[in-house]
């Protein structure tokens, strides 16, 4: 419990505004809960949210001493109240969430609280699984990137020897992602490797594909199989053997049959027509091969996952 003190420059304000200034990492539904259940109290007793604050009025507050930290982007997950997440395995070791195509993974220019590292921290905080202060080395972090227009699976880790063994299987290749997509134009073959060299130009944040080794170039290999097609645009899957930015995205693109909705590299005149502006892209698929030993992992070895639904392979391929 902590107190506070009314002063003559905080007079006069609403109970619930004074206590949302003086608490920014305390969600408002929760304040409000929180003034119902009196656990916000003016001189001892409980009071309505809309009562008038006087100069020497002494507030007790029972809220967790997290709310009452400075905002740091480490503890913006506070600010959620109902984390929204769909779970699509956990255990006691990791989350494996599905993505929703339009949010952020992290933090960036855009976005600092709505992100779902925040909203997957908010949520082992509610369930007590995690708690900050308790936990002085390590916060629930994410193994895996997803590009904010692309949906799809993403692990998290709950401590850190899961972190750091789903880190080493990710670049031992030990963990099989699968994707779908859909192309604009029908793949030849359809079904194959593409294999070349990927460049970022950081400035543009765009990616070239090149056939053959170029300075600064990384290589790139994908697998894609054709499952279905209908009029100009075609439902394929694809496996990545390499992880690099942007490759799905490229290497369709590459092969002439760039995805739907796809503003760097995609048909803009066709983008416009499906109203699509969002790459038709998913990790919908995930598998965790582990050839080599995993440690406490090793339950996992052999397990696939896959998400309940694929919105535009729903919407462009359920008849």
């Amino acid at each position: 419990m902590r107190e506070l003190t009314i002063g003559k420059n905080d007079a006069g304000q609403r109970l619930d505004r004074f206590v949302a200034k003086n608490l920014p990492l305390l969600p408002p539904a929760l304040l409000q809960k929180y003034i119902r259940l009196k656990r916000v109290k003016v001189n001892g007793k409980g009071a309505k949210r809309d009562i008038r604050l006087q100069a020497g009025d002494v507030l007790q507050l029972y809220i967790n001493d997290e709310f009452f930290d400075k905002p740091r982007e480490e503890n913006l997950f506070l600010s959620i109240f109902q984390p929204r997440l769909s779970i699509v395995y956990e255990d006691e070791n990791l989350l494996l969430v599905d993505k929703r195509p339009g949010l952020v993974v992290h933090a960036d220019e855009t976005e600092k609280v709505n992100t779902l590292i925040n909203h997957i921290q908010a949520y082992l905080y509610q369930k007590r699984e995690w708690s900050p202060r308790q936990e002085n080395a390590f916060a629930p972090a994410l193994c895996n990137r997803i590009d904010r227009n692309t949906g799809g699976i993403v692990i998290a880790a709950k401590n850190a020897e899961t972190l750091r063994i789903i880190n080493e299987k990710i670049r031992a290749h030990e963990l099989e992602k699968s994707y779908l997509c859909v192309t604009v134009g029908r793949p030849r073959p359809a079904k194959g490797k593409i294999e070349g060299f990927l460049l970022k130009d950081e400035a543009k944040k765009q990616v070239a594909f090149y056939r053959r080794p170029v300075p600064g170039g990384k290589s790139a290999a994908t697998l894609y199989r054709t499952l279905e097609t209908k009029g100009e645009l075609s439902l394929v899957e694809c496996r990545l053997l390499t992880g690099r930015t942007h490759q799905i995205r490229v290497s369709m693109a590459e092969i002439g049959c760039p995805l739907l909705g796809d503003g760097k590299y995609g048909n803009g005149a066709v983008n416009r027509k499906y109203r699509e502006t969002r790459q038709a892209l998913y990790a919908y698929k995930l598998a965790f091969a582990f050839p080599t030993d995993a440690g406490m992992l090793n339950y996992l070895r052999g397990r696939e996952f896959v998400v309940e639904d694929v919105p535009f392979q729903e919407k462009y391929f359920s008849m």
